[in-house]
C-alpha cells in the first residue's frame, strides 16, 4: 500500500502548476508562480513550491501577482491555493495585507481508486448516472449550488460552461437521483499525463445525509477512473466528506486554504 509521504510526493509532482492550469484562457509566468485566467472561472495562482523565497520575498511575489489581475479588468476575483504542507513564510499575512481573503480551510485527500470503487446498496429509490444533457447538467448545477450557497450568477456562469464543454471536456458529471430530483452529485476529472483524477462538486441534501449515497457515489466515480486507467484518486474535502472518504481508505495528506481576492 502506497504511504502517505509517497502519496503527497505524488501529489506535489504530477497535480500542480501545468495540472491545474490546463484548461485555461492565458497563463502567464511570475517567477515561481504560474498566473491563470479562466473564462467564466476568474483567476488562479499555481506553483510547485515558492522557491525558497524568505518573507519579503513572498511579500513581493504576491503584491506583483495582483497587481497582475488588477491589469485585467475582465477578472473579479481570483483564488490563490496555498497548502499546509509548503514551506511559505509570511504568506497569509502578505496575503491578508493585498486584500485576499481566506476561505475554510479543506483536506487533501488521496488514495488508491481500487479502495474506493466497491459494490454499495443503495437506498431505496435513489438511482446513480452519469449525465450529459443540459437538463440534467443545469439541475445539477442548481443543486451543488443551493448547497454550497453559491452566487446565482456564479451557478448561472458555472453551468452555462459545463454546457458549452460537455463534448470536449473530459470531466464527467455523475448525480444521485430520487423522484426524479437530484439529491446528490459530483465530478469525476482525470488528469491527463497523470495517474490521477480528481473528485469534486460533492454535495448532498440534507435530508439525504448519512445514508450512503454519497459513499455509493464517489464508488462509481472511482470505478470509472480505474476504467479510464487512473489508480489514484484526489479530493480537497470538507468536513462532511472527509470523513467518508477516509473510511474508504482515502488518506489526509495535507490541507489547502484558498484565499480569495474580489475586484
Amino acid at each position: 500500500m502506497t504511504s502517505p509521504a509517497e502519496l503527497l510526493a505524488a501529489y506535489d509532482d504530477q497535480l500542480r502548476t501545468a495540472a491545474e492550469t490546463r484548461d485555461a484562457q492565458d497563463v502567464t509566468r511570475m517567477g515561481p508562480l504560474h498566473l491563470a485566467t479562466f473564462g467564466g472561472r476568474g483567476g488562479f495562482i499555481s506553483y510547485r513550491d515558492l522557491g525558497g523565497a524568505d518573507e519579503e520575498g513572498i511579500r513581493r511575489l504576491v503584491a506583483d501577482a495582483k497587481a497582475y489581475f488588477e491589469e485585467h479588468t475582465d477578472v473579479a476575483k481570483v483564488e490563490w491555493k496555498t497548502r499546509g504542507h509548503d514551506h511559505a513564510p509570511g504568506l497569509h499575512d502578505a496575503l491578508v495585507e493585498n486584500g485576499f481573503e481566506p476561505d475554510e480551510p479543506e483536506s487533501i485527500m488521496i488514495g488508491e481508486a481500487h479502495l474506493l470503487a466497491q459494490d454499495l446498496e443503495l437506498p431505496e429509490g435513489v438511482v446513480l448516472r452519469k449525465v450529459h444533457e443540459e437538463a440534467d447538467i443545469r439541475a445539477m448545477c442548481a443543486m451543488q449550488g443551493e448547497i454550497f450557497g453559491d452566487d446565482p450568477e456564479e451557478i448561472r456562469a458555472m453551468a452555462d460552461s459545463m454546457v458549452r464543454n460537455a463534448d470536449t471536456d473530459d470531466s464527467e458529471m455523475w448525480i444521485a437521483e430520487a423522484n426524479g430530483h437530484v439529491v446528490s452529485a459530483g465530478r469525476l476529472t482525470p488528469v491527463a499525463g497523470t495517474d490521477f483524477a480528481g473528485i469534486w462538486g460533492g454535495s448532498t441534501r440534507p435530508e439525504w445525509r448519512g445514508k450512503g449515497v454519497y459513499r455509493a457515489l464517489t464508488a462509481a466515480r472511482a470505478k470509472s477512473a480505474l476504467r479510464l486507467g487512473k489508480t489514484l484518486i484526489n479530493s480537497d474535502s470538507t468536513e462532511f466528506s472527509r470523513p467518508i472518504l477516509e473510511r474508504s481508505g482515502l488518506v489526509k495528506v495535507s490541507t489547502t486554504t484558498p484565499y480569495l481576492w474580489r475586484r
